[in-house]
């Protein structure tokens, strides 16, 4: 089951077929939302220039339905054998003329010519029938008030009017007696426009009045509120010169609207009218032809996945082949050999590889000779590393033993020239005696763990990087480590010794060989030789685990190590610290862990060629008044060097200030003046040679009457900067007769 699901995450096919699967469907679900949008938004415009159209049409037909119906009544009053003016003249005339014209009326009613009939003299004096006794006269008459006036004014009048829960279309029509208008009448008919509307159209009409349906063509019981609450949302757009055709959906089925206002006998406002055109049937097309889209896309996406993971399962059987026999390579096994199935890219490779491992075969018989000398190499490699690591650590020793060596033998050399009784005299003797062989044993242990001089010559960088190559070779392809040397052909030449520079390589890259070869079955060391400046610059970066960031800082400390028990001391990087420091250059290591760490290594290029001369002074006679006039500063993190030396220099006559910074040092230089400055060489803070480069940037002159102390061994850039400036430089712990010498060489110079 593990060896399933490692296989789904990181197979080759996995990594095609998902993201292939993952773009297709992407990719189909935008299309098909476009195409959805984009026919749904054609269907909406469709239905929506169909309302407009559909409205048009029922305004023609209303005022085509008003002129005909005018026509028709004006023709039945103004008819030769027209019983209506006759009908006026009674009904102006006798009182008991309303029964007799309301029975001709009637008999008009009979022959079909309208539903209700109106007949006036003057506004007063209204009789009205109806063939429907629901229908309610009194506001009829009512609603007609306006038409039966102007058509006494000789002004015919069509229009419409509401009773009860419904619409009657009426026309008003005046009846002249000879040339004068004797009165008018009014002819109702019930309004059919909806039904006309969707026999026509075919879509629905839904006529309103005061907000509430009076007549619809849909039948659907309970959709009046709907209806009503579109009605008013439509219609209330218009006056908010929004578009005022909206969607609308009843019953699970989609329409567009379109709202509108009648004509109306007494209120103009009060009838309207909503016209819905349902695209439902487009929809539902549509929505088949989106599942039919997706079951297609979906069999297409399946059929296509299946015959991309047989090629690419096709392609990846070389190879699995190949990397089965590359582990087995990987594990010693030189006699493998890849099948050559093809003459594509996939053939090469099997070809090559079966190249490379006759090589490595071959190769490997030859390696067996060298393996005993390889092993003594490395036992000497791992004592050198020991002893290296002794003497960096001794070194420091020696350096935190100076500063209070200096102290012991500079009071006991002024107190013994005190005055004091022989007895105490003697003991100060013993003293002094005592911090010398104290400083001859820092000496002879210094010596001891440096062994010699370095033997600096001119060597070319990229050699010495190919001999401990060519050394961890074997270790490195055992281990399945790939070395890829970058070396710039160009480098110049660095003054250095090639065995301690050698052993510097050696340490680093056998220390990333040991971290892949734990970390993962295969991996490399890359390294890169450039020019930075006046530098060679090595960068040595591998693939391995990587350093913990708690461990960046310490990685170069003395015995301090990230391997486990008996497999380091914890010497090695230390020792190469030492080296490249010794040598006047810089290393440092950056680090993420499960990517690896890389080592950036710097060395000055080889100068011209500059011999350091040195110049011996004799020792000055004692004068107590040497110093008078002259002030010296003097700065020391070291508080009993400042007394010792403030001590020295005011018995001979100097005024002293003390600085145990280098900042309250450059301070004091800034404001006082004085003739001579002793500036102790590493310092916390500002070290002596920062304390020089800022002092020369604000006051050259003080800058030049400096004289160096340290207590640490004198490296390649400290010896650099001496004879670059022609500096003088006390190294501790000195005798009260050298520092004096070193001043007045000092002063001399002035």
């Amino acid at each position: 089951m593990e060896q399933l699901k490692k296989t789904l995450l990181f197979s080759f096919q996995t990594k095609v077929i998902i993201p292939m699967v993952v773009v297709m469907v992407i990719l189909l679900a935008v299309c098909m939302t476009l195409i959805s949008k984009h026919v749904t938004r054609l269907l909406q415009d469709n239905a929506e220039k169909r309302l407009v159209m559909e409205d048009a049409m029922f305004h023609y037909l209303q005022d085509h339905q008003d002129t005909e119906r005018l026509l028709r009544y004006q023709s039945v009053v103004a008819g030769k054998n027209s019983s209506l003016r006759p009908l006026i003249t009674l009904f102006a005339s006798d009182k008991d003329a309303p029964k007799t014209v309301r029975g001709s009326l009637n008999e008009l009613i009979n022959q079909n010519i309208a539903d209700v009939i109106g007949l006036a003299v003057d506004n007063d004096r209204v009789i009205s029938v109806a063939r429907d006794p629901r229908l309610d006269l009194d506001r009829f008459e009512n609603d007609c008030s306006e038409a039966f006036s102007l058509a006494a004014q000789d002004q015919p009048k069509s229009s419409t009017v509401q009773n009860g829960d419904r619409l009657y279309d009426i026309v008003a029509v005046p009846i002249r007696v000879g040339d004068s208008v004797a009165g008018s009448i009014v002819f109702g008919v019930e309004n059919t426009s909806a039904a006309e509307f969707k026999k026509h159209t075919g879509d629905e009409l839904v006529l309103f009045s005061d907000g509430k349906v009076i007549a619809s063509t849909l039948l659907q019981p309970g959709v009046q509120a709907s209806l009503a609450e579109e009605y008013r949302h439509v219609l209330g757009n218009h006056g908010k010169n929004i578009n005022p055709i909206s969607d609308f959906s009843l019953a699970d089925e989609h329409y567009r609207s379109f709202a509108g206002l009648l004509t109306s006998g007494n209120d103009p406002h009060q009838l309207g009218y909503l016209i819905l055109s349902s695209y439902e049937k487009s929809l539902q097309a549509l929505h088949a032809t989106q599942r039919l889209i997706l079951f297609s896309s979906i069999a297409a996406i399946l059929i296509g996945t299946a015959g991309v993971w047989f090629f690419v399962r096709r392609v990846m059987h070389p190879l699995r082949e190949l990397r089965d026999s590359a582990e087995a390579v990987g594990k010693g096994d030189f006699s493998q050999r890849v099948p050559v199935r093809s003459n594509d890219e996939c053939g090469e490779l099997a070809f090559v590889f079966n190249h490379m491992t006759q090589n490595l075969e071959n190769s490997h018989a030859e390696l067996k000779t060298t393996v005993e000398s390889l092993k003594s190499t490395q036992e000497q490699l791992v004592q050198s590393e020991k002893l290296a690591g002794i003497g960096e650590f001794v070194a420091g020793v020696a350096h935190e033993l100076n500063n209070p060596l200096t102290s012991v033998m500079g009071f006991s050399e002024l107190l013994a020239k005190g005055d004091v009784d022989s007895k105490h005299k003697r003991h100060l003797e013993m003293i002094h005696k005592s911090a010398a062989r104290c400083q001859k044993i820092v000496q002879n242990l210094l010596s001891f763990a440096r062994h010699h001089q370095p033997e600096r010559k001119l060597v070319c960088v990229n050699k010495l990087i190919e001999d401990a190559s060519d050394i961890l070779q074997y270790q490195m392809r055992t281990s399945n480590i790939q070395f890829i040397s970058e070396l710039n052909a160009d480098l110049p030449k660095a003054m250095v010794d090639p065995h301690q520079l050698q052993q510097v390589f050696l340490n680093i890259i056998n220390n990333a060989r040991q971290a892949i070869e734990e970390f993962r079955p295969n991996g490399w060391i890359r390294v890169r030789t450039e020019v930075a400046g006046e530098n060679i610059r090595i960068l040595i970066r591998d693939n391995g685990p990587g350093i913990p960031a708690e461990s960046i800082s310490k990685i170069f400390d003395p015995f301090y190590t990230t391997k486990s028990v008996g497999k380091g001391t914890g010497l090695g990087l230390s020792l190469c610290y030492g080296i490249v420091k010794e040598h006047g250059g810089s290393i440092h290591v950056s680090s993420k862990m499960g990517s690896g760490a890389a080592f950036v290594i710097e060395l000055p290029i080889a100068p011209e060629g500059v011999e350091v001369t040195e110049h011996e002074a004799e020792l000055p006679p004692e004068n107590n008044d040497e110093g008078s006039g002259k002030k010296v500063l003097v700065i020391d993190d070291e508080e009993l060097i400042l007394q010792m030396v403030s001590e020295v220099l005011g018995r001979c006559g100097y005024e002293v200030d003390v600085a145990g910074d280098g900042e309250t040092a450059l301070n004091r230089m800034r404001y006082g003046t004085y003739d001579l400055a002793l500036c102790d060489w590493k310092m916390p803070g500002l070290n002596g040679e920062q304390v020089y480069e800022r002092l020369r940037a604000v006051n050259p002159v003080m800058s030049d009457r400096m004289i160096f102390i340290t207590g640490d061994v004198i490296n390649t850039h400290t010896q650099k900067f001496l004879r670059e400036r022609n500096k003088i430089c006390l190294s501790k712990p000195f005798s009260v007769a050298e520092f004096r010498t070193a001043i007045n060489q000092a002063l001399a110079r002035q």
